[in-house]
């Protein structure tokens, strides 16, 4: 199978381009999507391609353009909602949560809201609190809705178009960090499984829990814990809402240790749902505590050695997993 070099970016953005030319009820709408390309350089081109009709600049309000891309995909459109950073969603929460989400259910079942709505996520590009938090694990606390995760360039390229074909709302939340992440790809990489979470390192010592930007820190403290002799098995979440607990349990009862990286904040985390089920389902198996690295709780800094202090990085995830073996 041959492979082509891209980023991130360029996987999110053959994978909207690809939709494009699949379905044309499908439509990507949101500020600067257009003539600017998108904030983070996604669609940069796709006006040229797909004219106006097709890549819609919107005013600067997620609230309306988020209601429309309900009200069309409740017409029979497949749009594509791009907001900006996942701070700005908080805008569109009434239209995500109290419209998107409850359709299905308060019309029994009659109606759906085929709507996938994308936005970045994630610190450590020095944009300051209001650009940089990591609010997905909120979402995920919703009914009604799916929350996804890409982390690799695969689920990148993969996961736009199985999202489309969920006949309920989907969020892809794409970690910012992640955008000029290069690599090798397989050049027929299509549609990926959005139901189950994948285990991208071996090990039967401790389970490191993670998900979209912390993937790549953590396969590297996993990296570091082999040096010591410390055999970390690494799973990417990559679908946040529902959350695959039978590859999360099958783990935790092979190793019996278990720490959970999350960029969110602690309290009321999406690392605390996961230790809790871990607590639930698995607890007999455990010889240790369930450990958790999440970030300080305090708007994200602008500053550069303050932002780096206040999300997980390597050295944290690395000594969180020793205090589980007891070492």
């Amino acid at each position: 199978m041959s492979a082509v070099e891209t980023t991130y970016r360029e996987a999110v953005r053959a994978a909207i381009r690809e939709a494009m030319l699949k379905d044309e009820r499908v439509f990507l709408m949101g500020e600067d999507v257009g003539r600017y390309g998108g904030c983070y350089a996604v669609s940069m081109g796709l006006l040229e391609e797909f004219g106006e009709e097709r890549i819609r600049d919107t005013p600067l309000s997620e609230s309306a353009f988020t209601g429309a891309g309900i009200g069309a995909a409740m017409g029979g459109m497949r749009p594509i909602v791009e907001v900006m950073t996942v701070n700005f969603s908080l805008l569109a929460l009434d239209q995500i949560m109290n419209t998107a989400a409850t359709v299905r259910h308060m019309s029994g079942g009659q109606f759906g809201v085929p709507v996938v709505i994308r936005m970045a996520t994630g610190a450590g590009k020095q944009l300051a609190a209001q650009h940089s938090h990591s609010l997905e694990g909120w979402f995920a606390h919703i009914p009604g809705i799916r929350v996804l995760a890409p982390a690799t360039l695969e689920d990148a390229r993969g996961m736009l178009w199985t999202a489309l074909e969920d006949p309920d709302p989907v969020l892809i939340f794409e970690n910012a960090l992640l955008y000029n992440m290069k690599g090798q790809m397989a050049a027929d990489a299509g549609p990926v499984d959005i139901d189950k979470a994948a285990v991208r390192r071996a090990g039967d010592q401790v389970t490191l829990i993670t998900y979209g930007g912390s993937l790549f820190k953590t396969l590297e403290a996993a990296e570091a814990l082999a040096k010591d002799g410390v055999a970390a098995e690494v799973i990417d979440l990559r679908t946040l809402r529902p959350l695959d607990d039978a590859t999360i349990m099958a783990s935790v009862r092979k190793t019996r240790r278990a720490v959970v990286v999350d960029e969110g904040w602690r309290s009321g985390s999406l690392s605390a749902e996961i230790s809790a089920r871990i607590t639930e389902q698995a607890f007999w198996d455990l010889d240790a505590p369930v450990g958790r690295v999440c970030s300080a709780e305090v708007p994200i800094p602008y500053a550069k050695h303050l932002e780096a202090a206040a999300i997980p990085q390597v050295p944290g995830i690395v000594q969180a997993a020793r205090e589980t073996l007891g070492r």
